[in-house]
């Protein structure tokens, strides 16, 4: 597995959408769960959403239910995080993990997470 790598991040007004990337090749292979987390200015770093590498599953925090969706793409070896209505509370460096293991009840722990990027950057202005 290669470090995970995120894109599509950017600044957009509250009710916005974006959508992040993150390429790691070969987690197909490796990984049995992929997972975005995010990290606010003064804050510690939380779980958004999670997905299992077979797509059997996906989570979410309750904070962005309905909102953001994870998916992914074995070919392009690409998971991605489609944010819609954003708010500014959204607001966050946004990081893709690989975890070569988790189930329902760890896939929103940080410490199953052992290959990690460098984040995308999400701002939303009210």
């Amino acid at each position: 597995l290669q470090q995970p790598v995120e894109s599509g991040g950017g600044s957009v007004q509250a009710g916005g959408s974006l959508r992040l990337s993150c390429v790691a090749s070969g987690y197909t292979i490796s990984t049995n769960c992929m997972a975005w987390f995010r990290q606010a200015p003064g804050k510690v770093r939380e779980w958004v959403a999670g997905i299992y590498t077979d797509d059997t599953n996906s989570f979410y925090d309750d904070s962005v239910k309905g909102r953001f969706t994870i998916s992914q793409d074995h070919a392009k070896d690409t998971v991605y995080l489609q944010m819609n209505s954003l708010k500014p509370e959204d607001t966050a460096l946004y990081y893709c993990a690989a975890a070569t293991y988790c189930s329902a009840d760890t896939i929103s722990h940080e410490y199953r997470y052992g290959d990690w990027g460098q984040g995308t950057q999400v701002t939303v202005s009210s």
